[in-house]
């Protein structure tokens, strides 16, 4: 509904109402809490316009809605075409990178039609099968390399 209060929740505010200040007062409480909203949103309306008058004509059109943070970068970063944040945020399309990495590590090369090629370059197929030569560079590639001793380290 409003204020983030449902309907349930209302109807709990009414009965509590009614038992607090009782039927008789109730509907004074009401006028009088109506009044109050009513001369605060006519003071606030009124410092609004002091406010525009003292600040000029060139404040004519100003919105203090946008001194939210949230609207102020939403207004001046987000909608604004002149700094081209959108191609730059687009530009950012990390997938395209993430699949040739993946495709690097994996030796593939990507054909320059966008197929993916079995990779012919540096990396040699391992005993393991994986593609990638885990070998170290003065060491043949058909051997086995030396068994890890965890003593050692």
């Amino acid at each position: 509904m409003f204020f983030d209060i449902g309907p349930l929740e209302l109807i709990a505010l009414v009965i509590l109402a009614i038992l607090v200040f009782g039927p008789e007062k109730l509907p004074k409480v009401i006028q009088d809490t109506a009044r109050f909203i009513r001369k605060v949103r006519e003071f606030s309306d009124s410092a609004r316009d002091d406010i525009r008058r003292e600040l000029g004509p060139e404040f004519k059109d100003f919105d203090f809605e946008d001194l939210n943070p949230k609207n102020f970068a939403r207004k001046h970063l987000l909608e604004n075409e002149d700094l081209g944040l959108k191609e730059i945020r687009n530009g950012f399309d990390l997938r395209q990178e993430l699949a040739e990495v993946t495709d690097a590590v994996n030796g593939r090369e990507i054909a320059p039609g966008g197929s993916v090629a079995s990779g012919t370059g540096t990396a040699a197929p391992s005993p393991g099968g994986s593609g990638v030569d885990l070998h170290k560079p003065g060491q043949a590639p058909g051997t086995d390399p030396p068994p890890y001793d965890a003593d050692a380290t």
